[in-house]
């Protein structure tokens, strides 16, 4: 077991299930599943957090579950996804001129025009979610994938933010931390799905990941490398599930049984002469039902949420012709039968199932490897996006040549478990530039003490 690496928690609220996830990388960096829990989930609709005490009941049994299965976890805080049809998206375009243009760029210019698009004007009521890099620019060199150490006096890259309604975002923390948990970071569900179910390959082949959960299905469409587009369709198995109730007046969890142990998504497929046997409510005579008409009912609703992803990927001029890898189905409504059979007659594009045991370790939990776990596991990959990065960045920031400069120096107290100790501090002419000379300051302390624990 690697131990140094930190154990990364998803926890996926769906509409359908609450899903929380604990794992680690291993030293071949694949995922090991140190815990696991489940729970049904109540207060979510069509991805959005709507009743918090039933979600806050919900996620605290998925979170028991998860401990049973492994009583030495301590979960703190969580990756979480997020849904729903309030999602949008939209495009951006940010440069910066170089103030130095000698040095090569560096990753704090890159992290500048990140933090730039923060400031993008979106309607009132929204707020951003995540902002996504696309493709670079350096002066007039274009679609480059990473700019830092190249040169130029302007650097500039096209953006994908992601917006979402600020009350779904607040219920969805509140949720969470009224669950005794910290959300480290809120991140797109399509996204996380792509994480799980993707290869390099997929991604430089071009692909659209369609997750179809309980409430939406959510899209993420790349090419060439790139995230091109994302979105949410307010549909999911729920509907379907509806649909069957009401088309063939049956009860919800009878619908939920059919949909799963008889459904199909192409009506030709189905035999016309097979019936399932319903028993009566209350002693009401028996229903008998059509093995087709079911098939049917599905079928249309399927091929509704398939023309809506046939329509995204036309808005980003991404039709079939262009992506090579085709569609990848995951969630828990890719596990209706010839569902494959439908998506490549309405979309005209190749389709598989993307389970998400990609990137897990040999020997996990079975149950883990179904599509419905996509978003979960890949909330954890997320999660250890977000660590590399920042373990990158702080290496990098320590190997940064020391400049010649005088500066004045001040003494700043810092209080640490030892006591009180006093840092030096460079003073420098902004707030700044001395804030970040206290944070070198601290680091450098820190790794002192470390050191003489260490001895």
């Amino acid at each position: 077991m690697n131990n140094e690496q930190p154990i990364i928690v998803g926890l996926d609220i769906g509409t359908t299930k609450i899903a929380a996830i604990a794992g680690r990388k291993n030293e071949y960096g694949k995922l090991e599943i140190l815990g696991f829990g489940r729970a049904n989930s109540n207060g979510v609709q069509h991805g959005m957090v709507l009743n918090i005490d039933q979600t806050i009941k919900a996620i605290q049994t998925a979170l028991e579950n998860c401990y049973a299965s492994n009583p030495n976890l301590e979960i703190n805080e969580v990756y979480v996804g997020i849904a729903g049809h309030h999602i949008k998206s939209l495009q951006t375009r940010g440069d910066i001129v170089r103030q130095v243009t000698d040095d090569e760029i560096a990753q704090k210019e890159i992290d500048q025009l990140v933090s730039d698009q923060y400031k993008t004007y979106i309607p009132a009521g929204d707020q951003i979610i995540d902002v996504i890099p696309q493709e670079f620019t350096v002066d007039n060199f274009q679609n480059i994938p990473n700019p830092i150490g190249y040169s130029g006096v302007k650097v500039g890259a096209n953006f994908h933010i992601i917006t979402g309604d600020k009350n779904a975002i607040r219920n969805i923390n509140r949720a969470v931390e009224k669950s005794g948990l910290n959300t480290k970071d809120l991140v797109l569900q399509p996204l996380a799905s792509a994480a799980a179910v993707m290869c390099e390959h997929d991604l430089e082949a071009g692909v659209a990941i369609v997750d179809i959960g309980g409430g939406t299905t959510d899209l993420a469409v790349f090419y060439e490398g790139i995230l091109k587009h994302t979105a949410v369709i307010p549909f999911g198995g729920e509907n379907i599930t509806n649909d069957i109730k009401t088309g063939l007046g049956v009860l919800k969890t009878q619908a939920e049984q059919m949909k799963v142990q008889f459904g199909s998504a192409l009506s030709d497929e189905a035999k016309g002469n097979a019936f399932i046997t319903i028993p009566g409510i209350r002693g009401m005579a028996p229903k008998e039902i059509s093995v087709k008409n079911l098939a049917n009912i599905i079928q249309a609703r399927m091929s509704e949420i398939m023309d809506f992803v046939t329509y995204h990927l036309k808005q980003v001029g991404l039709d079939s012709r262009m992506l090579n890898g085709g569609i990848v189905l995951t969630g828990g409504g890719s596990q209706l039968k010839h569902l494959i059979q439908l998506t490549e007659y309405v979309t005209g594009l190749n389709a598989r199932i993307g389970y998400p045991n990609e990137h897990l370790a040999a020997g996990h939990i079975e149950e883990l490897a179904k599509p419905m776990y996509s978003t979960c596991i890949g909330l954890i990959l997320k999660g250890y996006n977000v660590f590399e990065n920042n373990n990158n960045k702080l290496n990098g920031e320590n190997k940064q040549p020391l400049q010649e400069v005088k500066e004045e120096e001040t003494e700043v107290e810092v209080t640490t478990e030892e006591g009180i100790s006093t840092i030096k501090v460079k003073k420098r002419k902004s707030l700044k530039g001395f804030m970040d000379s206290i944070k070198d300051g601290l680091i450098d302390l820190f790794k002192e003490e470390e050191d003489t624990r260490m001895q």
